[in-house]
């Protein structure tokens, strides 16, 4: 009888060990069986794909018999990181991104379809053309979108490689899109974030004059900015990028509002385009004191932003303080809308930024033809260069563009990230 019972809880033990097994394999098959069969699709498939920019410039083409991209050099490289490679190096190119899709993976049947799948994008091959010429070399993320349609127009990311070249050597983080996948220290275009939250909660705010020698002591730590600003408004502090402005303003408003704002502005989450996820951002949100919320405030502290991120911030301040979702597809469907800050908020801070542009950044002289809204950001890493921020936004209703742009190892957002910006603009208004 005790042989009996042994054995029967033997077979009972094996028995929920294969339901284990047989439950963790479909489990596996449900999130990755897609992958698996497509590794396989990729040397053997009968499905073709075409990928194309908005204009229908060819991007990427894959058959039975080859994987292939666009016949120009230049284009593949300063198109990589929207397409990517067949191979996956880089996980936010489209190839990898919407390869099941462009496939027909079925998961019922593991097969894929026999069919031709072309993907329209809503980038502009020649616009990364030009805004990769533009960069010189540098490590570098440009975006662009129009903001009332939500239609991402370039992303370019540099180093970049060519994927139609085996024996290239990548560059230091090549693969890497710097556009989503990365954060940076914000430095004063940080300051935006903050003067959203202000406007909106510190009564009468642009009545009120802050005084500036330089230097500025919170709870006995010093608060220092690059030049002394004296009695300035609200508007001049933006303008002047005051620091010892900002970390008042920032105190004012106090921690935990300031977290509230930066949270709904999405800089602390990792957002998503057409699915692929970008990196998340950083911002204090534990108690820290005034001094160092003073800082958080002005973009230093532990601040981190991906450009992404920052690019709908400033696309919905354009948009009247609607979020039009980025995509990148041109499917002729709806953009998702979300209201992101109030329509008076938005026509404020355009304001300012305007201002910035104007009594700061040279106007017209440096961007003939452009009413630009816009705001600078140097963050220092630590090794006598910086990183450097551009972006803004075109208020024109026949050119509603947003960009932002960001250098590392530059020096000043106006003389590094600016031009940049200017050249691509420039384009893209001439050519639409």
């Amino acid at each position: 009888m005790k042989k009996i019972t042994t054995r029967a809880a033997s077979v009972l033990l094996l028995a929920m060990l294969v339901i284990m097994g047989m439950n963790v394999y479909i489990l596996r098959y449900i999130d990755q069986g897609r992958s698996w069969a497509l590794t396989f699709a990729r040397l053997n498939t009968e499905s073709t794909g075409t990928v194309l920019d908005r204009n229908g410039e060819l991007l990427a083409y894959f058959d039975a018999n080859r994987n292939d991209y666009s016949s120009d050099q230049t284009t593949r490289i300063a198109n990589y990181h929207v397409t990517g490679d067949y191979w996956g190096r880089t996980p936010t190119g489209v190839l990898t991104a919407f390869w099941s899709e462009m496939q027909g993976y079925s998961l019922l049947t593991g097969t894929t379809h026999n069919e031709n799948s072309v993907l329209n994008l809503t980038i502009d091959a020649q616009l990364n053309r030009i805004a990769y010429y533009a960069i010189h070399d540098q490590k570098a993320a440009v975006l662009m979108m129009n903001y009332k349609t939500g239609e991402l127009m370039a992303m370019i990311s540099t180093p970049s490689v060519d994927p139609a070249d085996p024996d290239e050597i990548p560059g230091d983080g090549a693969y890497i899109n710097r556009c989503l996948s990365a954060v940076y220290a914000p430095g004063s275009v940080f300051k935006l974030v903050t003067a959203a939250a202000a406007i909106e909660t510190i009564p009468n705010i642009f009545e009120r004059s802050f005084y500036c020698e330089g230097e500025y002591e919170v709870a006995g730590v010093p608060i220092t900015c690059i030049d002394a600003h004296y009695t300035q408004t609200f508007e001049q502090a933006l303008s002047n990028s005051c620091n010892i402005a900002f970390a008042q303003i920032a105190i004012r408003v106090g921690q935990d509002t300031m977290v509230k704002y930066v949270r709904d502005f999405g800089f602390l989450d990792r957002q998503s385009l057409n699915g692929i996820k970008t990196a998340a951002g950083r911002f204090p949100t534990e108690f820290v004191g005034d001094p160092e919320l003073g800082w958080a405030g002005v973009g230093q502290s532990i601040d981190l932003v991906c450009p992404y991120t920052m690019l709908r911030f400033v696309a919905a301040v354009g948009n009247g303080g609607v979020l039009c979702e980025p995509t990148m597809l041109l499917n002729g469907e709806e953009p998702v809308r979300s209201r992101f800050m109030s329509a008076e908020t938005a026509e404020r801070l355009g304001e300012m930024m305007n201002y910035n542009v104007v009594s700061h950044y040279g106007g017209e002289d440096v961007f003939p033809g452009l009413r630009l809204c816009a705001k600078t950001g140097t963050a220092e890493r630590g090794d006598g260069t910086n990183n450097s921020w551009f972006a803004g936004f075109l208020d024109d209703d026949a050119h509603p563009y947003a960009f932002v742009v960001l250098v590392e190892g530059g020096s000043f957002g106006i003389t590094s990230a600016a031009p940049i910006a200017n050249t691509l603009l420039q384009a893209a208004v001439k050519k639409y």
